[in-house]
């Protein structure tokens, strides 16, 4: 026996079988692998094969050959007579009995598998184990647990004649039992006797001529099986009533103690006789149920004879040379008149009341389990439904309806004032919620939470809690009240208690309960059926815990969609073992989902980690009323587009009933075309008679590839979308996509088997589907919980096209936009570096032109790790890849295009560099003659006063004497530049081509205000401009239009300025006056050009203007002071001599003391790389610090959308009026100066990381002076070259190191220099000193002169984050956050603002509008497009108004946005007037608006954006 469990490979099991073993996907499901023996058996049986048994048959030889037949006599006779041998190899072990497997199985699985094995036993119309011996210990076991979960129905008549329909728990049912068992060995099969009383076709009970049978089955001996036959009240019937029947295996003789127990409770008793010998042996135990009161029938063996009997009804039936037809009808005859005596009957329950067994329900944990369900299951004693319901689930009753009503009637609005609307409706909707809150938690859900609670982790005991809740609901309330309400009403009260007014959050467990319920293999509603809504807080939050308690797992979704009672929910159960209702009479309806496991070794051969099954309502379903159609359409379009791929099940061959599904059908995948999902579908075909006949397939394939198609075309006119057939809006295969599925029943329910052939092709299907993903398809959980609010926030809207935003494409998009910025900032971070050492060799006079194929070689390593970096991206096999193909060209492009302009950009750069020092040449010539002479002067001046070298007082006084004299001389012929006065250039400039007068006014009367900010520079922030303007007599003031195309005038015009301001150069050429005309005579054709346009309705009064002149003059001056004063340092004789004065003090002081020449001079050239030095780590600590800064500060490590978070975070923080201003009219300006802000935050605080690469840097420079001197000397010592030699190598080592001119102590300066090794050591010597002073100077960020950088490290942030998309929303003016500037595609915002922020009034008042452009496109208002429009605009066809419009992406959102409406009601009067306008009449800012905090408003931008 031992053996048996070892060949299963079920011996030594640590742990018993699990539901979990059994259903998850693995690779021997799947065929991938052998599967193990007992496997094979289960996954059929799990799939209602009932040839599950056969599944070793075939494993038996065929045929055992003999090695050699030598048998002298060749007859016929002779053959037969010989003894054949087979082939040694050939001899066979005995094949495994298939009722040894299922036993072996049930006795390895625990109690939750055993109850699976027997409902699906009893599903195949198989005999179930009623008493199970012990294989080793022999004490017998009442499974009665096994049958908790099967119902049985059939029909009868009762005694008035009326025909009764009944569906019981079988437990429960009151039925008679007839046993049947045999004593002794007989030739006749018990069990094939019984399979042909009840059903001729099928084998229920196994017997000995079933395929794959033997006669060492080991495991069944003494096993008592029952099954039922259930009537259907034909004239075929052969009961007329539900009989249990009951088979003992074995010999009954050595089997006594389970004989007895049956024969206590049977109804009726049927013996099957052996020889004389065998009823002599058991004759007390036959004479005892001869006298007993209970019906008994003998069959005999060895007896011809037919049915006789006595009144007392004892009948013998002989059986030998009988035909078993035969023998069945007067067995049947003879068990129904005993039935018509008897009026005992069997209850399954009642069984385990006998002391002799073991019931497995009497375990500890079951017990547990029991009880804690009995608590709650007796609240519902004596109550009818509509009580219960209104007692223990009062928040998903009519509260909930009304909120549902409620939340979908806010989407249909048709009014000006929406927003006031909506925020009533919300407020009603908030008043609900409430109520739901007040109602609290009731008695059952209390017991229930407690109960989940009290077994955390997941217990057997818990398992056993949830399963008797369900079976003591269906027994109680007939199945119209179950688990699925009781998760309902946790679903309100969690949703209410989430609520804005209720936020006390104690009801934060239960989405961890109900994941919990989902992993133990528990729908989750997705839909409510009753109230045709989705409860997305609630569902979402179940869906975060479990990716809280999973990780963010992939999925691939599969949905099915079909008619009612189709078949649905029997397919998928059959395919994945799911418990899916498969009721016609359910009470609940809507979208359920269930998750299937796959296994380890699985995962990563199909890249999904479970398999989401999502199982809907029928379509046109009985109980629903009213708009059936649209419900369908709506349900349709939900689960199609949740879905990875859509089973569409069509039942039966109705032409009517397949053209309306299929007309919902297309529609819905029309719709998911529209907004760019791309489920699949297969289309299952069932019980279609003939299913094999290939002939017929082809014609229903043609037939429903035209139906598919003209109801594309159908569905095209009503979408308005170009599709002529249905593989235009689907990848569709019409031989591969389409199934043909035999009937269900192998015969007429309730005693038909599953067809088998249907469960085979349910197999075929199954790994079908699960191979498909593979290739395409799949999800992780978090895209499926956005895909969720995504559809169904679109479902709300009537238009679902015009309203789907598809949240997890933004997201992805949104990811990608970050690796854009990271691939960008490298390559902007190598080009910065590659310009940086150019820049240097420039300065070295070793670069006289930049060729673009220099830079590109320099960017090559780079470049090539970016694209490889995108494609890689693009090409990584993650759940985003489909999504991401899209994007990929243009995002491939954009990389080479800012390649290409980053190559332009800077030989643009370094060649203006060149030229600008080609320019300064004869400065340069000068400043190295400077130098040379006052080397000469301080060593000439060091040999007349050796005597006193130890005064150093006396040293200095000297050489300061002299250095005055050096200075007047070298620059007598040289006047020091002038200081300018920029504001008088401006004035005189601007008065020589306006009236003086006005330019003086409007300058004076604003620069001697009190306050600080002269209000001309305000001139781009104005809310109202129409001070500046003369009005034409139609109109009494200026439109949201005109104000906003004043101030982008004065935006573009400040902006070109800034940009002529810069290209002047003025650092390096110096400052003109002339640089004012330029600009003035700029302003005034642009403002000319803009006055020139046909259209406008003003005309500029003079002192708009000179404002504007003013204003953009005023910038460029401060700029070309600073840049003066920088070019004044560097141009100047005195001061840069004076700069020099220490160097040469140091080479006078060295001299004077006896220092060699090779040391003062090598002591030179130290002093003189200590600014070199200093400028390179300035160089490289821009981008240094640009890079910390990016990946340290919060606001920079993500795209731009996260920047502007952080700027209304720190907006709404600072609570200041005029900033607001500023971002809100010209953002693109505001966005520079936070950065620039941040920034210098940033250079304040301390930061060791920056400081030390600042000091490495300077380490690095040290060591490659070193090495160049080295490098240098050697080289000369080689080629016995000079001084000149050693100097140009020296430099040329350093060319891209640092920027250092030797030009100056070439010629006559190094002519005593012949011990160059001496001059390397003095280089030696004296750096580390030189090193030291540099890191020292450095101890905070803040030491550092903001001048010195080459290029800023706010400069470098603003052209990283800035380089982006600009344009504005035209209703609101949110700023479109795609990173790329000419991005393909509609421009989009996470959330739009209310457009009263942008001046925006009700046409015909002065009222501010207080609507957001995302509800008003909800609504069914209109809007007109301009201030001279006459017609007005739908807002749902927006697109319509307008070029500026088109382009827009805006789709409708009814979130709270509580960031822009606390902004609205927090800055009231500030806004009022700034526009010189109210919030009043239809812009009465709604009192909801006020509650809201500045903190709601900044936690709202988490969620947002």
């Amino acid at each position: 026996m031992e053996q048996i469990f070892i060949r299963l490979n079920l011996l030594g099991k640590e742990q018993k079988l699990k539901p979990v073993d059994v259903l998850q996907i693995t690779a021997t499901l799947l065929k991938y692998q052998e599967p193990c023996k007992y496997l094979a058996f289960l996954y059929k049986l799990m799939m209602m094969n009932y040839r599950a048994r056969c599944i070793f048959h075939d494993e038996q030889k065929e045929i055992q050959l003999c090695t050699k037949y030598h048998a002298v006599d060749r007859s016929i006779s002779g053959f037969l007579k010989t003894d054949l041998k087979p082939l040694e190899k050939d001899i066979n072990i005995h094949a495994i009995h298939p009722m040894d497997v299922q036993s072996a199985v049930f006795h390895c699985s625990d109690s939750f598998l055993k109850q699976l094995i027997v409902t699906k036993l009893s599903q195949c119309q198989y005999a179930l184990p009623l008493l199970v011996p012990d294989p080793f210990t022999r004490e017998i076991e009442f499974p009665l647990w096994t049958f908790r979960q099967i119902k049985k129905s059939w029909k009868t008549t009762d005694t008035s004649g009326k025909e009764v329909t009944f569906t019981k728990p079988i437990y429960d049912a009151k039925t008679p039992m007839v046993v049947f068992f045999r004593f002794g060995s007989v030739s006749s099969s018990k069990s094939q006797l019984m399979n042909i009383l009840i059903s001729e076709k099928h084998n229920t009970f196994f017997h000995r001529h079933c395929p794959g049978s033997s006669r060492n089955c080991l495991l069944m001996d003494g096993v008592v099986e029952i099954a039922w036959y259930l009537p259907s009240e034909k004239s075929t019937d052969y009961f007329p009533d539900c009989v249990a029947f009951c088979n003992l295996h074995g010999d009954a003789e050595t089997n006594k103690e389970q004989l007895e127990i049956l024969t206590e409770m049977s109804s009726v008793n049927v013996v099957l006789l052996g020889d004389q010998q065998c009823i002599s042996r058991n004759e007390e135990i036959l004479q005892r149920l001869f006298n007993g009161p209970k019906p008994l029938i003998c069959l005999l063996p060895e007896n011809s004879s037919n049915v006789t009997g006595t009144k007392s009804l004892k009948f013998k039936i002989g059986l030998k040379d009988r035909g078993q037809g035969t023998v069945s009808k007067e067995l049947r005859k003879s068990i129904n008149t005993c039935l018509s005596k008897s009026i005992s009957t069997f209850r399954l329950e009642d069984m385990g009341k006998n002391s002799g067994i073991i019931t497995d329900e009497n375990s500890h944990e079951c017990q547990k389990g029991k009880d804690a369900a009995l608590q709650i299951t007796r609240l519902l004693d004596g109550k009818d439904m509509s009580s219960i319901k209104e007692m223990y689930l009062p928040c998903q009753g009519e509260l909930w309806h009304m909120w549902c009503q409620m939340n979908k009637k806010k989407y249909k609005l048709c009014c000006s004032d929406t927003e006031k609307q909506i925020s009533k409706i919300q407020k009603e909707m908030n008043q609900i919620r409430v109520q739901q809150h007040e109602h609290g938690v009731t008695p059952l859900v209390q017991l229930f939470i407690q109960t989940m609670n009290s077994h955390f982790p997941p217990s057997d005991e818990r398992c056993y809690f949830l399963k008797w809740i369900e079976i003591s609901f269906d027994k109680s309330t007939d199945g119209c009240f179950g688990l699925e309400h009781i998760l309902r009403e946790m679903g309100q009260i969690y949703e209410s208690s989430m609520s804005k007014q209720n936020k006390k959050l104690k009801h934060f467990s239960l989405p961890k309960i109900v994941a919990e319920f989902v992993l133990s293999g528990y729908p989750l509603e997705l839909m409510d059926g009753d109230a045709g809504h989705v409860p997305l807080v609630w569902v979402s939050a179940v869906l975060d815990e479990l990716i809280k308690i999973l990780g963010d797992q992939r999925v691939f979704v599969l949905s099915v969609l079909g008619i009612q009672s189709s078949g649905k929910s029997t397919m998928l159960n059959a395919m994945f073992g799911l418990q899916f209702a498969v009721s016609a009479g359910r009470c609940t309806r809507g979208a359920f989902m269930q998750m299937v496991k796959v296994s380890e070794e699985m995962k990563a051969e199909l890249k999904f980690d479970y398999i989401l099954v999502v199982d809907t309502e029928g379509l046109r379903a009985m109980e629903l009323t009213g708009n059936l159609r649209c419900h369908d359409n709506e349900l349709a379009t939900f689960v199609t587009g949740l879905a990875n791929m859509t089973l569409v099940n069509i039942f039966g061959e109705n032409p009517a009933e397949m053209q309306d599904i299929l007309q919902i059908v297309v529609q819905a995948f029309m719709r998911m075309k529209k907004v760019r999902l791309n489920p699949s579908c297969m289309f299952v075909h069932q019980n279609v008679p003939d299913v094999t006949v290939k002939e017929k397939n082809m014609v229903g394939r043609r037939c429903l590839q035209d139906k598919l198609d003209k109801m594309t075309k159908l569905a095209a006119q009503e979408e308005i979308y170009d599709a002529e057939c249905f593989s235009d809006i689907i990848e569709f295969d019409i031989e591969s996509d389409v199934r043909y599925f035999a009937q269900l029943w192998e015969g007429s329910p309730p005693m038909a088997p599953p067809n088998p052939l249907y469960s085979e092709q349910i197999e075929e299907l199954k790994q079908t589907l699960i191979s498909k993903p593979t290739k395409k398809g799949r999800m992780k959980l978090s895209e499926f919980q956005t895909r969720i609010k995504d559809l169904w926030n679109a479902l709300l809207n009537e238009n679902f096209v015009f309203s789907f935003r598809n949240t997890w494409e933004i997201t992805v998009y949104r990811k990608l936009e970050e690796e854009y910025g990271k691939w960008t900032w490298s390559l902007r971070s190598a080009m910065l570096e590659i310009q940086d050492k150019l820049h240097t060799r420039i300065s070295n006079t070793h670069l006289q032109k930049v060729e673009c194929k220099v830079l590109e070689g320099e960017m090559n390593g780079i470049f090539e790790k970016v694209k490889n970096s995108v494609k890689n991206y693009f090409e990584n096999d993650s759940e985003e890849k489909d999504i991401l193909e899209q994007w990929r060209d243009t995002f491939q492009q954009k990389i080479e295009d800012l390649h290409d302009d980053l190559i332009k950009q800077a030989q643009r750069d370094l060649n203006g560099i060149i030229s600008q020092n080609k320019a300064c040449k004869q400065l340069e010539e000068q400043k190295t003659q400077y130098e040379s002479t006052l080397f000469k002067k301080s060593k000439k001046l060091a040999l007349t006063l050796k005597s006193k070298a130890n005064d150093e007082r006396e040293l200095r006084k000297h050489f300061d004497l002299m250095w005055r004299q050096w200075v007047s001389d070298l620059t007598a012929d040289k006047s020091p530049l002038k200081e300018i006065n920029t504001v008088q250039d401006l004035l005189k400039i601007l008065s020589e081509l306006y009236e003086e007068q006005i330019v003086l006014q409007r300058f004076v009367n604003y620069s001697k205000k009190s306050t600080s900010v002269k209000k001309y520079t305000m001139i781009s922030n104005t809310g109202d401009y129409t001070k500046y303007v003369n009005l034409s007599k139609c109109l009494n003031h200026l439109t949201p239009k005109d104000q906003n195309s004043i101030r982008q005038l004065t935006f573009n015009i400040a902006e070109k300025i800034d940009e002529l301001s810069k290209s002047k150069s003025v650092a390096k050429k110096g400052y003109k006056s002339s640089y004012f005309q330029e600009i003035a005579l700029l302003v005034k054709e642009d403002v000319a050009e803009h006055t020139s346009k046909s259209n406008l309705k003003y005309k500029f009064k003079p002192k708009f203007i000179v404002d504007l002149s003013l204003h953009v003059c005023e910038r460029a001056g401060r700029l070309f002071g600073a840049q003066h004063r920088a070019f004044r340092e560097s141009t100047d004789p005195l001061n840069y001599l004076e700069k020099k004065k220490h160097e040469y003090f140091n080479v006078f002081e060295k001299s004077c003391h006896g220092s060699t020449t090779v040391a003062v001079f090598g002591g030179l050239i130290c002093g003189e790389l200590r600014e070199a030095i200093q400028q390179s780590f300035y160089n490289s600590a821009a981008c240094d610090l640009a890079d910390k800064m990016r990946t340290n500060i919060t606001a920079f490590n993500g795209n731009r959308s996260k920047l502007e978070k952080h700027i209304l975070k720190s907006l709404a923080e600072e609570e200041d009026f005029g900033k607001f201003t500023k971002y809100l009219l010209n953002p693109r300006e505001y966005f520079k100066e936070f950065i620039k802000d941040v920034v210098e935050k940033y250079m304040m605080k301390e930061n060791l990381r920056v400081l030390d690469k600042i000091r490495q840097t300077i380490k690095n420079k040290q060591g490659c002076i070193i090495s160049a001197a080295n490098t240098a000397t050697e080289e000369v010592v080689k080629k016995k070259g000079d001084a000149n030699m050693w100097l140009k190598t020296f430099s040329d080592e350093l060319k891209d190191e640092l920027e250092y001119n030797v030009d100056h102590l070439r010629g006559n300066n190094c002519q005593d220099i012949a011990d160059f090794q001496l001059l390397t050591d003095v280089v030696k010597k004296e750096m580390p000193h030189i090193s030291e002073e540099l890191t020292k100077s450095i101890n905070n960020l803040s030491d550092l002169t903001t001048a010195k950088f080459r290029k800023k490290p706010d400069d470098i942030l603003i052209e990283h984050f800035c380089q982006c998309c600009w344009v504005q929303c035209p209703f609101c003016k949110a700023i479109c956050t795609n990173t790329m500037e000419d991005h393909d595609g509609d421009h989009s915002v996470p959330f739009h603002r209310n457009y009263g922020i942008n001046g925006w009034h009700y046409r015909g008042t002065n009222n501010l509008c207080i609507s957001f452009c995302t509800t008003s496109v909800a609504s069914d208002d209109h809007f007109y497009p301009t201030f001279e429009s006459h017609e007005m605009v739908p807002w749902k066809q927006y697109r319509t108004a307008g070029p500026e419009f088109a382009n827009w992406s805006i789709t409708p959102d009814l979130s709270e946005l509580p960031y822009w409406k606390w902004f609205v009601s927090r800055f009231q009067k500030d806004l009022e007037e700034f526009y010189k306008k109210t919030f009043q009449g239809h812009g009465e800012i709604p009192d909801e608006w006020r509650k809201y905090t500045k903190e709601d408003a900044i936690e709202s931008l988490n969620k947002y954006i």
